[in-house]
């Protein structure tokens, strides 16, 4: 007879195991993926597979990842990583502030689905709430710099200094010159500035503003407003000087600071640039923090980013649209103002419903109260022997000497859990915050040797001067945030309201699929998401000591260790903040690389090679990293042509840097002559760089780093589920060949002391994005290499399926040797509308009625839709976007055989909104027909507005909050 433990484990045996999580995260069950592979004729996914990608670039190579783990366990390990790192108070500044998000933003915004899993609003019918979020970002930025238009947000203060340094040149050509750089500015943005400025031949300067300008010529001028230091200088003095000199100004300005002086551009300012982080967003160890760039009238259509207006739709009425962006990259490659294609979106909706939720006076309160505590460290120190504050002006942040002491100061105030700015051997940084107290301020005295410290004395004696640490002449006057909008949500039900409001005027994930190509729209799991708000992750300030920061030092360790197996590749950075600044990093290791290895009297290694094809980035990155572009041909089959190439090698064989080339290729194929390209470059001498953009269609099939490539950046916001926030964040790392890895890049304050010297930063924070690496992490962890290959093979398969669901309706573009595609395809729309007038535009807008956002429009060829379904869409899904879309076919053949003109028909008129129920009806279709066209159902999306007129908004560049009367019948 059994015993009875044995009984017991065997019936605990009999109970299985828990469901893995990539069950979870994969869309299709077996059933499905058998009914799929059954119409493609394929006897297996592995099969499929086989067919699909080229035999000479399959790894045979397994990787080596930990085995998977449940989201339960996952989660466990992620709050102990988190529970080892040591926020403590942050005092120690340099841009980055302790802050408190609103718990009504915090949960219906950056931990909503509705919010961060949208994507880029470039249909603007179906983002008006996303749109209306950013218009009151612009509106804030513009208000509190004095400056009429802001952009809607860059990636953060360093980047976005480096980006007007860029704006000042190609606006301003009567100036000539280096670009001068204020000494007390961030040290990040000076050395971001400094690294940006070096690749493109710009001559930085770095000078000491207090006694104006350097003599000479000079293109532009950054004054940092506050100081790193805290002290505060009026710039009317140097921005007097720059104009005089043709030369434009720029001013680094912290926007709470800016609630209580006087706006950048009241005193002459150009440009001003900042970070909007304190505005609510989580420290998050240095980001993702939405930078801002604002600018004077006539050098709008300079500005990098994005840029919401106002324009009109169908009916008349007031509606957003993108009315700027450096989109137009894709047109002008070289010649792009910018590289940049994303923006921090989901920070920027943040840090604008801060300023929504506590309007001007809440604003001013919070900045009242974190000066009046610097002050009252300052009374403090004042009674504390070999402690002197040297600037007797300052907003939040003291400079402290303390002769021979600093450390032990920082040592002391860190025990007492608080963490200082160590300077120098004499000097300590302290820098209030909205998170300072008493408290604080006691501990702050303590550590620098006060006693007895009677803060309810220093506090009377503060409170009774008020804001005599601001400079008389500099305190604020001008008015701001007047709108409407900043007056009205104080309360949290008004505010809980109104962000509801605004995402249900939207489209994302969490309401259907979204089969954007080149984009990967896949699941953002809700395990993988809840980390990044632990305060152990969102509350470490990007400079804390290292010692305080194990538990993202393993977590970062893990990741790049990690995404070396899956690419191939022996060394990743991390910290490029996007997926263009992982270009950029990608293609300065290569010029770092060349450099180093320049042959005294040979030509310098500077052409890159660009497909036709290739992703616009691609060229803008290449200009930003001091090369010059060279475009190779494409077949008419999409495939680059390799006798051009080969030309192309031998014509500048001596000055080959690199080629930038994406696989599988931009129009959704896998190439077969990948290998042969890599050889035929590296024999020239360059190096190949393959853009990660697809890599969900290669990882567990191919790895990168083994068919030939020397360096790729990857998207994490896109094969790794970072989710895309409406447009951002994103995270851009950079993998990279041995030969590569010392000139990956670096930071002068990074917690490593050997990447601290070398090529520079790529963006403010040593590790860019931190905050957000925990989604990545815990999506590989919990998948391990089995799901992960997995999930490459179901997202390869579902874009075969829609190919070949749709073939007869929108012809499939281009395929592979197989007749195959690889995780997108291409749906050509041109014939489509040549025989009958409908454009890609009328197929997208009416995928609307249908409930569907549109798949890409027009990229990479002009006319045609993108698809890519990902593997996180289950068959009903797939089959409910393949039936609308052979709906809209019908429709059009009802054009095609003259039943309506493409100007009567339900497709020029799309979206239809629920205006479309009541009133008079003229049209030759039904209501039904127009907004019921999959048949009623009370889950329907209803657009907010009609089709926008995109060229009444370019007329009328209108990038701030319209009055309410403006949207009155």
């Amino acid at each position: 007879m059994p015993s009875p433990q044995n009984s017991l484990q065997r019936s605990l045996s009999d109970l299985g195991v828990a469901r893995p999580f990539s069950a979870r995260h994969l869309g299709l069950r077996p059933a499905d993926v058998a009914a799929m592979l059954g119409l493609l004729g394929q006897d297996s996914v592995e099969s499929l597979m086989r067919a699909a990608v080229p035999g000479g670039i399959r790894t045979t190579v397994g990787m080596d990842l930990p085995a998977p783990v449940s989201e339960v366990e996952a989660t466990a390990e992620l709050r102990a990583l988190a529970a080892s790192n040591n926020p403590a108070e942050p005092m120690i500044g340099l841009g980055y502030h302790g802050t408190i998000t609103p718990p009504v933003i915090r949960r219906n915004v950056l931990e909503d689905p509705a919010w961060y899993t949208a994507y880029t609003p470039y249909q603007p019918e179906i983002s008006q709430g996303r749109l209306e979020a950013l218009i009151n970002f612009q509106t804030m930025v513009g208000d509190l710099t004095g400056l009429p238009t802001a952009n809607a947000s860059l990636l953060d203060e360093g980047t976005a200094a480096a980006e007007a340094m860029t704006l000042v040149r190609r606006a301003n050509r009567k100036a000539s010159g280096p670009f001068v750089v204020d000494a007390d500015a961030l040290p990040q943005t000076i050395e971001v500035v400094t690294t940006r400025a070096e690749a493109m031949g710009i001559e930085v300067v770095v000078a000491d503003l207090t006694s104006g300008l350097p003599e000479g010529e000079l293109c532009g001028v950054l004054v940092q407003y506050p100081g790193a230091s805290g002290r505060i200088i009026d710039p009317r003095a140097v921005i007097a000087q720059a104009h005089e000199r043709n030369a434009l100004a720029v001013v680094a300005g912290d926007l709470l600071a800016l609630t209580l002086l006087e706006a950048p551009g009241v005193l002459g300012a150009d440009v001003a640039v900042g970070s909007t982080q304190r505005f609510g967003v989580p420290l998050f160890y240095g980001g993702p923090h939405a930078g801002y760039m604002a600018v004077k009238k006539g050098l709008e259509r300079h500005m990098p980013g994005r840029l919401v207006g106002v324009s009109v739709d169908s009916e008349g009425r007031p509606a957003y649209r993108l009315s700027l962006q450096t989109r137009e990259q894709h047109i002008r490659r070289d010649k792009a103002t910018s590289n940049i294609c994303t923006a921090q979106v989901l920070l920027a909706v943040v840090a604008s419903m801060y300023a929504v939720h506590h309007g001007p006076d809440g604003l001013r309160d919070i900045a009242a109260r974190a000066h009046r505590y610097a002050a009252v460290i300052a009374a403090g120190l004042a009674d504390v022997a070999g402690a002197d504050v040297v600037h007797a002006d300052f907003f939040d942040t003291l400079l402290v000497a303390v002769p021979g002491r600093a450390e032990a100061v920082v040592a002391a105030a860190r025990a007492a859990g608080i963490q200082l700015r160590l300077v120098d051997a004499d000097h300590v940084g302290v820098s209030t915050s909205e998170t300072t107290t008493s408290s604080t301020v006691v501990r702050v005295l303590e550590a620098f040797g006060a006693s007895d410290v009677d803060v309810a004395a220093l506090d009377a004696v503060v409170a009774a001067a008020g804001d005599a640490a601001l400079p008389a002449a500099l305190v604020r006057e001008s008015e701001y945030l007047t709108h409407e909008v900043f007056n009205t949500h104080s309360s949290e039900t008004q505010m809980l309201r109104y962000l509801s409001k605004l995402s249900g005027r939207d489209y994302a994930l969490d309401r259907g699929m979204i089969p954007l190509g080149s984009c990967t729209m896949k699941l953002n799991a809700t395990s993988e998401m809840e980390p990044i708000s632990l305060p152990g992750f969102a509350d470490l300030h990007p400079f804390a000591p290292a010692e305080d920061a194990p538990g993202y030092r393993k977590l970062i360790d893990d990741l790049e260790g990690w995404l070396c197996q899956v690419t191939g590749y022996d060394r990743v950075s991390i910290q490029p903040n996007a997926g263009s600044q992982g270009e950029l990093a990608g293609l300065l290791a290569i010029r770092g690389y060349h450099l180093a290895n320049q042959v005294e009297g040979a030509p310098v290694r500077e052409v890159c090679l660009i497909p036709s094809s290739a992703h616009g980035t691609n060229a803008a990155s290449a200009v930003m990293a001091g090369m010059r572009v060279v475009v190779v041909a494409s077949n008419e089959d999409g495939s680059i042509d390799l006798q051009d190439l080969k030309a192309k090698c031998v014509e500048h064989s001596e000055q080959l840097a690199a080629i930038m080339v994406t696989y599988p290729s931009t129009h959704g194929v896998y190439e077969e002559t990948i290998t042969e390209l890599c050889d035929l470059v590296h024999e020239h001498g360059g190096q190949v760089y393959v853009d990660g953009a697809n890599l969900n269609a290669l990882v567990g099939h191919a790895r990168p780093g083994e068919f030939g490539g020397d360096v790729s950046h990857l998207n994490l916001h896109k094969t790794f589920c970072i989710p895309h926030g409406g447009g951002g964040p994103g995270v851009g790392p950079v993998a990279v060949r041995a030969h590569l890895a010392p000139y990956l890049p670096t930071h002068a304050q990074h917690p490593e002391a050997a990447k601290r010297a070398g090529i520079g930063p790529i963006s403010a924070a040593p590790y860019g994005s931190a905050g957000i690496l925990p989604i990545s992490w815990a999506y590989v962890r919990m998948m391990g290499a089995e799901g992960l290959t997995t999930a490459t093979s179901h997202a390869v398969l579902s874009a075969n399926y829609v190919a070949a669901r749709l073939d007869e309706h929108f012809p499939v573009l281009y395929r592979g040797e197989n007749g195959l595609v690889a995780h997108e395809c291409i749906l050509d729309v041109r014939g489509i509308t040549k025989d009958t007038g409908v454009t890609v535009d009328d197929v997208a807008k009416r995928l609307i009625d249908y409930g569907f956002h549109a798949p890409t429009m027009s990229f990479p060829v002009a006319g045609t839709l993108m698809v890519e379904p990902t593997e996180s869409e289950d068959l009903a899904e797939l089959d409910r976007f393949c039936d609308a879309m052979i709906a809209i076919k019908g429709e059009i053949d009802r054009v095609a055989a003259g039943e309506w003109t493409p100007e009567e028909s339900p497709l020029r008129h799309a979206p239809h909104t629920t205006r479309a129920l009541v009133g008079e009806w003229n049209h030759t279709y039904s209501r039904t027909e127009a907004v019921f066209p999959a048949g009623i159902t009370a889950d329907k999306y209803w657009p907010a507005v009609g089709r926008i007129d995109n060229a009444f908004g370019d007329r009328n560049l209108v990038c701030s909050c319209p009055s309410p009367e403006a949207f009155v019948d």
